[in-house]
């Protein structure tokens, strides 16, 4: 990098940064969440074409939007650059989870709010901001001299609902998304302030349990006391999940690993977690253990009646959604079975069950020893002054790393973004800080020079 690169880049990116606000206002106003049973598809439809048009805009050649095997779309595009360079792809997706309850947030969530110093709605940090920092980190490059790499840009539509179209797409066109390094920007800083790069990510299966034990409700005076509840049941099962201390008993499944690297604080985690005083946390081992090393299971759903109407019922039937986070190290389609017998064979009272997997995602662990990740360091180094680049886990998963390891294994990953824990993703009151922006998109616009004078040597 050229001593006079850092002071032009960053003046650039800064500059750049209304312009930045406004197009990720732009993208947050989409309601594109994928799941058509909560919001129009016309929503995810629209965000797509924003997004082809900005590729467009920006001289990329070959912008497609890609019909994946799920039902939704991935934007693609390709920006050449000097003959020779290495390829870096960038990923982020468009998609966002739903809203959950719109009354809970001190702003709509579709409409961008400056709240605090903070950017405030659905998909600001997670990851439609991530499509931002790429945009704003190429963009700079473009008023310096130029982009110094061929890029790839791929924009998923259906990451948040782990239904795999874009996997299976990369798979059916194994060259679309090939390249020498891949720059994931869906993770995010340790914290504020603290540059990270992700180096494992928990893979993911996803079940839903029916429960069935009566042909219809009944009345719970008349024939409670024998008649076999099936939400009772439910809860049986869901509860054999958890050992005493919170931490989670799958059948056949590991449970004790260790995390080695960045640890978090259990005092800074309680703060990050919002948890309520005198609420203990759950598990055993380290945080970092808990949350980037070990399985944990959640119960993200019950269908049963709610409170409000509910009537003096034995129910006949349950349903409930379970996530199970699946650490590095383990095969995510392993851990579905060993979670779907787990279930089946805690059946209560000779109740049907029926186990049916709805998604599945595959753990990640990078190679932190690679070139690309010195040319990172060195980046984060510049526009963090005085920081240095750190290495930690993430409890989620972005399924499609794993399929472009497998399809790719010489390629190098890298995973940064925007989803520190002041962002809250998928919660309510999502934010991204603006600063995070604007550091990370000169570090994105730092790494892609030092990427090509690496590849060069």
């Amino acid at each position: 990098m050229e001593p006079t690169a850092l002071p032009a880049l960053a003046e650039s990116v800064a500059s750049l940064m209304p312009r930045a606000r406004q197009e990720l206002a732009e993208l947050v106003a989409f309601r594109s969440v994928a799941d058509p049973a909560q919001f129009p598809k016309s929503e995810c439809e629209a965000a797509a074409n924003w997004i082809a048009e900005a590729l467009r805009a920006e001289g990329f050649q070959d912008v497609a939007l890609l019909d994946t095997p799920d039902g939704t779309r991935s934007v693609y595009g390709f920006l050449p650059g000097p003959e020779g360079a290495p390829t870096v792809l960038l990923y982020a997706h468009y998609d966002v989870q739903p809203p959950l309850d719109e009354n809970a947030w001190h702003s709509p969530p579709f409409t961008l709010t400056e709240r605090d110093g903070r950017w405030y709605g659905r998909g600001a940090a997670d990851c439609k901001g991530g499509l931002i920092m790429h945009l704003t980190a190429l963009r700079a490059l473009k008023e310096r001299g130029g982009v110094p790499v061929h890029v790839k840009i791929i924009a998923e539509g259906s990451e948040e609902q782990g239904t795999g179209g874009l996997e299976r797409y990369a798979e059916a066109h194994p060259q679309l998304l090939a390249a020498d390094t891949i720059v994931i920007g869906d993770t995010g800083n340790f914290r504020v302030g603290l540059p990270t790069v992700t180096a494992t990510l928990r893979g993911m299966t996803l079940v839903r349990l029916q429960v069935d034990t009566l042909q219809g409700n009944l009345h719970s005076g008349q024939f409670g006391g024998a008649a076999p509840d099936a939400l009772a049941a439910l809860i049986r099962i869901l509860d054999s999940l958890r050992a005493e201390d919170g931490s989670t008993t799958v059948d056949g499944l590991t449970s004790d690993a260790r995390w080695e690297g960045l640890q978090y604080p259990e005092e800074d985690f309680r703060k990050d977690a919002k948890v309520l005083d005198g609420v203990e946390l759950i598990g055993s081992g380290t945080v970092a253990d808990r949350i980037w090393a070990r399985p944990a299971v959640t119960v993200l759903g019950i269908d049963c009646p709610p409170v409000a109407g509910a009537t003096p019922s034995v129910q006949a039937s349950a349903r409930a959604l379970i996530s199970l986070r699946v650490p590095p190290g383990t095969d995510a389609g392993d851990a579905a079975k060993l979670l779907s017998a787990h279930l089946e064979s805690r059946a209560q009272w000779g109740a049907r069950i029926t186990v049916d997997e709805v998604g599945r995602g595959q753990p990640f662990r990078a190679d932190t020893a690679s070139p690309a990740y010195a040319a990172m360091a060195a980046a984060m180094r510049a526009a963090y002054p005085g920081e240095e680049m750190q290495t930690a886990g993430q409890g989620g998963s972005i399924p499609l790393c794993s399929t472009l390891a497998s399809l790719y294994p010489e390629a190098e990953i890298l995973l940064i973004g925007l989803s520190e824990p002041d962002a809250q993703i998928h919660a309510v009151n999502e934010s991204v800080s603006p600063e995070e922006l604007e550091r990370l998109s000169l570090a994105e616009a730092l790494f892609l020079l030092n990427y090509r004078t690496a590849a060069a040597g």
